[in-house]
């Protein structure tokens, strides 16, 4: 059995999950909501539940819902849920975003997602893997439409994607009436190009607050930036 992810304040197991506990999700359980304080919130394709988790130690008085389409990794987010401190605060839901956003009649004041996003033609063969790799799966503009009926007047929308898909997803924001407040750019290094990008949406029209973030000065010695913003969550730093 693969040994769980110790943070320093829960540990995630993720044998069961096809996609595996990344920088991308702990980046965005660190940042998303840093300016607010959010009562409900609700956690998109949830995987492993680590972002959950991550919301939950972050916002004691918060009520964090997710949902997780594939089974396995269903049962695995509801076990990490169950064996962490914050259990009654935490709940998963076995469905896709589709049918819960049919369903479910509450309004959130925090939505997050670290969405697949793939959207290359082939695909590895192994069902739950590209299920939570491709964004066949669950496409942009039906991530953000269905974001845009569940989130509360005040509430904001928090995703992270690849910097290349950034003009995509804010278009599809736009038509649903989101808007960007604040966007972080994230490189890996100071010579190697932004790579991902983090943005919070809300109902607001705002000039959006624009940073960005370099993860490491050389290779596993990480900038100061960084730091601050993981340094509650990761055992060694």
């Amino acid at each position: 059995m693969t040994q769980p992810f110790h943070f320093k304040q829960f540990s995630v197991h993720q044998d069961q999950c096809a996609m595996k506990i990344g920088t991308d999700g702990v980046l965005l359980g660190a940042w998303a909501g840093k300016e607010s304080n959010p009562k409900n919130i609700l956690d998109v394709g949830a995987g492993t539940g680590v972002i959950a988790l991550q919301l939950a130690q972050r916002f004691p008085e918060a009520y964090i819902e997710a949902i997780e389409l594939d089974a396995d990794a269903f049962e695995q987010c509801v076990e990490n849920f169950e064996r962490s401190t914050w259990g009654d605060r935490l709940f998963c839901y076995h469905a896709s975003f589709a049918e819960y956003v049919d369903e479910v009649e509450d309004r959130y004041d925090l939505i997050v997602s670290n969405p697949p996003f793939y959207d290359k033609e082939y695909t590895t063969g192994d069902v739950s893997r590209d299920q939570a790799r491709f964004s066949s799966s669950l496409p942009l503009n039906e991530l953000v439409e269905g974001a845009s009926k569940l989130l509360s007047t005040d509430g904001i929308f928090a995703v992270i994607i690849p910097k290349s898909r950034e003009d995509e997803l804010v278009d599809s924001a736009l038509q649903v009436n989101l808007h960007p407040s604040n966007i972080l750019r994230v490189r890996g290094n100071k010579e190697s190009r932004i790579k991902r990008s983090a943005i919070e949406f809300s109902f607001r029209k705002e000039i959006p607050k624009e940073e960005e973030l370099t993860l490491e000065i050389e290779r596993h010695q990480y900038t100061e930036d960084y730091l601050n913003l993981v340094k509650d969550f990761y055992l060694k730093m």
